[in-house]
């Protein structure tokens, strides 16, 4: 059988079904031949032919099994994601957004798909205040003001057209199959569930299929999503026309000019201004990747409207000035810190949608620039917060620019996934609906719901009178701290990552980063490493773990403060070891644990 994709004889209830857990097998469905045979959650893998690693054993089994029957890394690579809309569907899904990093083993070359949610034609700088002032977040991010024109399935078309080896139906398949088979609720999906009931429950479609009985499902009972089943069908029967130019798009366009609330609800939510003509022209991009040379790797990231790159990358170059390896624990560690406040100062400043923006992409990335910041770190002292940005355009060395900006908000309902393949060929790939649950709008009769990207984009000017590269306008991209990252050696790949959460997604790749290069780690050893996060604010986001080690007492004495935020990200990774077999990695904990495969495992 399929992961935990089985058939039973269950009533409907909406446009999903459960089965609470029993004793007595369940009828049998259609039978899957070749499966991969392996832990449903295991945090690494090593063996030859492919690897692939997920948050979800579903969606890395849908990837494993495409690579055995011949496909490639971005076969496997959609299989996965396309999975995950329907296992982690509050975090992914056709109704999202994402950035997809690819390295192709026989140029070795590395290239980018932006695929981020664009802004409606009918967007504007103030669509977000009212009388001038910002709305509450709550009011902006539910129902259709937010909702970005969806890029997902637009990503896997690109993907698939220029480096793929099967068809968008092949692709499409294995998660076609666990959409309808259904699949074995577990902790996180319904704690997941549970914290977004109340406004779930104001849009019957997502209540009907998310809210069975008006309540969370249970662990262990099997959820089905016949709507996502056969919208999967329907694209790989007839690719993307329907989504971007067809009823499909038209149901989209609906949803969000009309939000379909239970008129009961106690606060409605605001419509939006999509159209299908929106959805007709929406476009990938493909920006140039970043690059930052880093003890003697070639480190590429996501360029174009997401930050991540470009901020990782002159974190790097900033942490490239110390002797890491060598450097205490703490001292790393506070290193590590300071590179986050002044990359994520310079971050916010400057990045933007580079087609709505001015952004100085190589000046952020040069070693000049990172020269200039650098030299404000202290051996013994933290900065405070929150640092100025620099202007890397004219680095003035040791001095920064200019009076700090303001903080916003950035959702953390994001995941990624690895995968690399016999031949050599990577794909680092992160997407995401922006909060958890997106915009909480499932659209009716097609089981998947919509994002709320557009929060990402500042409410109002970062600071007055300074230009702000992130103000809403029709077209635009918002700005964005997805990761999703690849680390060559002699042109070859080492390993490639990437994590979930938000604006901790930097830090979070930027520490999977230093601790496997920098400090030993192995690729599961870096992922499972306790984490904290340096955005520039008055304190650092910390997990339980860090905080209780003797070096967080450490680096207080020096001036860092921290705050509990909880568990951050949700990394996933693939290495190539020497002898040319894959380890694939994940969380050992986070979000219940991960799942890594590979297709012929061997063991270290």
């Amino acid at each position: 059988m399929f992961g935990r994709s089985v058939r039973a004889a269950v009533g409907v209830v909406g446009s999903c079904a459960l089965v609470a857990p029993v004793a007595q097998a369940a009828p049998p469905g259609p039978v899957t031949p070749n499966l991969v045979p392996s832990a449903p959650k295991r945090a690494e893998a090593v063996g030859l032919g492919g690897a692939v690693s997920s948050v979800d054993p579903d969606a890395t089994r849908a990837g494993l099994e495409v690579l055995r029957r011949g496909g490639n890394a971005t076969d496997a690579a959609v299989a996965v994601a396309a999975a995950l809309g329907v296992t982690e569907p509050y975090s992914a899904g056709i109704g999202g957004g994402g950035y997809f990093v690819h390295y192709d083993a026989k140029t070795r070359q590395v290239e980018t798909i932006d695929g981020r949610e664009t802004t409606p034609a009918a967007g504007r700088p103030d669509m977000f205040q009212d009388n001038g002032k910002p709305l509450p977040f709550d009011q902006a991010a539910n129902g259709g003001l937010a909702v970005g024109v969806p890029g997902t399935l637009a990503t896997w078309r690109s993907a698939l057209n220029r480096w793929g080896s099967r068809g968008l139906a092949q692709a499409l398949r294995p998660a076609e199959r666990i959409a309808r088979d259904g699949f074995r609720v577990d902790r996180t999906f319904r704690d997941q569930t549970a914290q977004n009931q109340q406004r779930f429950a104001a849009f019957p479609a997502t209540r009907d299929l998310f809210l069975p009985g008006g309540q969370p499902p249970a662990v262990g009972s099997l959820l089905r999503n016949p709507d996502l089943a056969n919208t999967y069908r329907q694209l790989g029967e007839r690719g993307t026309g329907p989504f971007y130019g067809g009823p499909i798009g038209a149901d989209i366009a609906r949803t969000v000019q009309h939000p379909p609330a239970d008129p009961a609800a106690t606060a409605q939510p605001r419509p939006g201004g999509m159209s299908p003509d929106d959805l007709a022209h929406y476009r990938t991009t493909a920006a140039p990747p970043t690059r930052a040379r880093y003890r003697g790797l070639d480190v590429y990231g996501m360029g174009g409207s997401s930050a991540g790159g470009l901020t990782s990358t002159e974190a790097l170059n900033v942490l490239g000035r110390t002797d890491l390896p060598r450097a205490s624990r703490t001292q790393y560690l506070h290193r590590f810190l300071e590179a986050g406040k002044l990359s994520y100062a310079d971050r916010d400043r400057w990045i933007g949608d580079p087609r709505f923006a001015d952004v100085p992409s190589r000046q952020l990335q040069s070693r000049r620039f990172a020269d200039a910041r650098a030299c404000l770190v202290r051996p013994d002292a933290a900065l405070s917060t929150p640092v100025a940005p620099g202007d890397p355009r004219h680095p003035r060395h040791c001095r920064d620019a200019a009076q700090p900006n303001q903080q916003h908000r950035e959702g953390p309902s994001t995941t990624h996934l690895t995968v690399a393949d016999a031949a050599g060929n990577v794909v680092s790939y992160t997407l995401t609906n922006q909060q958890t649950g997106g915009s909480g709008m499932v659209v009716p009769h097609r089981g998947f719901l919509l994002n709320n990207e557009l929060t990402d984009f500042d409410f109002a000017p970062s600071a007055p009178g300074r230009p702000d590269p992130n103000l809403p306008a029709a077209g635009k991209r918002p700005r964005s701290s997805m990761s999703p990252t690849i680390a060559l050696a002699g042109g070859r790949p080492l390993f490639a990552t990437g994590s979930p959460g938000g604006a901790t997604i930097t830090t979070t790749v930027l520490q999977v980063l230093t601790e496997r290069i920098d400090r030993g780690r192995s690729l599961e050893q870096a992922i499972a490493e306790p984490r904290v996060s340096e955005q520039n604010k008055a304190q650092a986001v910390a997990e339980p773990g860090f905080l209780a080690r003797p070096e967080a007492e450490e680096l207080r004495a020096m001036g860092h403060e921290f705050r509990d935020g909880g568990e951050i990200g949700a990394a996933t990774g693939v290495e190539q070891l020497p002898d040319g077999r894959w380890v694939a990695a994940a969380e050992p904990q986070r979000r219940g644990g991960g799942a890594a495969g590979v297709v012929l495992p061997t063991g270290r």
